[in-house]
């Protein structure tokens, strides 16, 4: 076959290539900028704050998780990374110190209904865990678009490989002598 075809036709697919990954990256990075802001608004909607620096909430939780929430002391959240901190560090401990999943209380409160405390703490750890649940759901759509926007990155470098080693292509074939 013709070297000048086959230059030709490795730099149509390339360039074809370079397309693709542009689109591919611009879709990226839509849906990532898309998941980011509804993540972002819907946070400050519910406008839930980390307690202030030195506050007795950090006093009163394991130091790790004292330590994890202080990084983010006073302001308020707005991210995933935020959402999952909250809720794995703050929520997650007053939950566990309630002495018994929402599982646990709830059966047994269908036990004794008449128990007006154990209906009481099937409530509050219901309430806990949807907030919790909603929180980490903020979490992973953050966690995806941060993914998104890093795969549209890696579509957008190699659209400029495939653009570049097009071009070279064609160069090479307009100096590339037809053999016979």
């Amino acid at each position: 076959m013709n070297r000048k075809i086959v230059d030709k036709l490795l730099s149509t697919f390339g360039l074809l290539l370079a397309a693709v990954l542009l689109i591919a990256g611009i879709l990226a990075n839509w849906g990532g900028s898309f998941a980011s802001t509804q993540v972002k608004n819907q946070l400050m909607e519910q406008q839930i704050f980390f307690p202030p620096a030195g506050s007795p909430a950090y006093k009163a939780l394991p130091a790790s998780d004292a330590a994890a929430m202080e990084k983010y002391a006073g302001q308020q959240m707005l991210t995933g990374a935020q959402a999952e901190t909250y809720a794995d560090h703050f929520i997650r401990v007053h939950l566990k110190g309630m002495g018994m999943t929402y599982s646990q209380a709830s059966a047994k409160a269908m036990a004794d209904p008449k128990n007006a405390q154990l209906t009481g703490l099937v409530q509050t750890l219901f309430r806990g865990e949807t907030l919790r649940g909603l929180l980490l759901n903020a979490y992973a759509f953050g966690f995806l678009a941060n993914i998104a926007n890093l795969a549209a990155i890696v579509c957008y470098i190699g659209a400029a490989l495939f653009l570049l080693l097009a071009l070279l292509g064609f160069a090479h074939a307009r100096k590339a002598q037809v053999s016979a």
